[in-house]
C-alpha cells in the first residue's frame, strides 16, 4: 500500500500564504473607488486577503492607529495624501511600509525622504 508523500512545495504555499495573512494593505486614495483602478484592485485582491481602501485621510488614520501593534500594515498613498497622513503615522509600530505613488516625484521626494519607511514609486 502507497504512503502519502508530503510534498515541499505545498509546505512552502501554505507557509507563505499563511505569512500573507499577517498582513493587512491599506490603500489610500481620493481615486481609490474609481472604475480605472478595478483591475489594480482585483490583482492586489489576489495576492492578500486584508485590503481596506480609503478616501478620506481621517479615516483611514483612525482604522490605523486602532490596530494593534502586533498587525503589520503595508501602505499604498496617493503623493497628495502622503504628505498629509505620513508624518502622523510613520512612527507606529504596526506600520511597516509605506508606498507612495505619484506623477511628480521630484515634488514628494522634498518631504518623504525624512521617513524611512517610505519608498516612491
Amino acid at each position: 500500500m502507497a504512503t502519502p508523500i508530503s510534498s515541499d512545495v505545498d509546505l512552502h504555499t501554505t507557509r507563505d500564504h499563511m505569512a500573507l495573512e499577517l498582513f493587512c494593505l491599506i490603500w489610500l486614495d481620493a481615486n481609490a473607488n474609481a472604475k480605472e483602478t478595478r483591475d489594480t484592485e482585483q490583482k492586489l485582491s489576489s495576492i492578500i486577503n486584508h485590503l481596506k481602501k480609503f478616501q478620506d485621510v481621517q479615516q483611514c488614520q483612525k482604522f490605523i492607529e486602532e490596530r494593534s501593534e502586533n498587525d503589520r500594515l503595508i501602505m499604498i498613498v496617493s503623493g497628495q495624501f502622503g504628505r498629509e497622513i505620513v508624518p502622523s503615522i510613520h512612527q507606529l509600530r504596526q506600520v511597516i511600509s509605506i508606498y507612495v505613488y505619484c506623477m511628480e516625484k521630484k515634488v514628494h521626494e522634498e518631504w518623504s525622504c525624512k521617513f524611512e519607511k517610505v519608498k516612491l514609486s
